[in-house]
């Protein structure tokens, strides 16, 4: 048996080895380096000054963070009731659904800077189609992205753009794996419509929506392509988001002690987040049979 056992030992050798390398050493080279004064020149140790900076004395990254969390606060709880909603359309028995199904998932196909590009022509005050739809109404539209008020949450209308991808494809699975017994016992008791929505459909797929939430929250606070291409951190630094602040720390300006101290900072951020969602879970999360997560 010991002979079998140290096979499986050589079969897992190159994932593990490539863990060591890739991901593991990585990490671990990150969390010396953010104890460090790096600039690919000089390495100095420099204790917990990078942290020190960080939370006391630069006022960017208090900004940046800032932007980030109103960013998550408002493009999470949207981008799951729209992801929701259109799962909900497609779960429904009507011709084409095939056709609907895929038109509705294309978009998240598209590659992230083309996207980017393609908003930042429809978000432009002069030429661009959302202005022109509101002159049409004899509206005046906004600066959108070139105006500190309006480019936050520009980049939160954006970021509705996937709302029918990958989280549309789960909360959909999630509903063709509620049983039809259970809308039909309910039908008797004349639970229809909102009410069997409430106490069946949302009770059910509940699991779904803890696992998306979890998701949607972890890449809400790595939001940094949209920024990136469309305004790169402008107006007033009005859309610096946390990953593209510790890119310019790290690519930029070269403080690579700096930005993996910031790595660190926000993988201790989504830790905690995480953590808050699993323990909250067992009070909202119900699986079939009634037990709680």
């Amino acid at each position: 048996m010991r002979k079998y056992g140290n096979w499986g030992y050589v079969f897992i050798l190159p994932w593990l080895i490539g863990f060591l390398l890739f991901t593991a050493g990585p990490m671990l080279a990150s969390l010396y380096l953010s104890f460090c004064k790096y600039d690919l020149h000089t390495l100095t140790w420099v204790g917990a000054r990078n942290y020190e900076v960080l939370l006391r004395q630069d006022p960017l990254f208090w900004k940046s963070l800032t932007n980030t969390a109103l960013y998550v606060l408002f493009s999470v709880p949207l981008g799951l009731t729209g992801s929701l909603a259109i799962a909900l359309l497609l779960n429904q028995k009507v011709k084409g659904l095939a056709f609907f199904r895929t038109a509705f998932y294309l978009p998240s196909l598209v590659p992230a800077v083309a996207s980017a590009l393609v908003w930042q022509w429809i978000f432009h005050p002069d030429a661009g189609l959302l202005n022109y739809g509101l002159s049409m109404l004899g509206v005046k539209g906004p600066q959108w992205l070139q105006d500190p008020k309006t480019a936050l949450p520009s980049l939160i209308l954006m970021s509705l753009w996937g709302i029918g991808g990958s989280r549309m494809v789960i909360f959909l699975a999630g509903l063709q794996g509620i049983s039809d017994e259970l809308y039909e016992a309910a039908s008797l008791d004349g639970a229809k419509g909102w009410a069997a929505f409430r106490h069946i459909t949302l009770p059910m797929l509940s699991p779904t929506q803890f696992f998306n939430l979890v998701l949607g929250i972890i890449g809400s606070f790595q939001v940094f392509t949209s920024a990136y291409v469309m305004t790169n951190g402008g107006p007033n630094n009005a859309t610096l988001m946390y990953v593209l602040y510790l890119y310019n720390n790290a690519f930029r300006y070269f403080k690579l002690g700096k930005a993996s101290a910031m790595a660190w900072i926000l993988f201790v951020i989504l830790l905690i987040f995480t953590l808050v969602q699993f323990r909250s879970a067992s009070k909202w999360v119900y699986y079939e049979g009634g037990e709680k997560d």
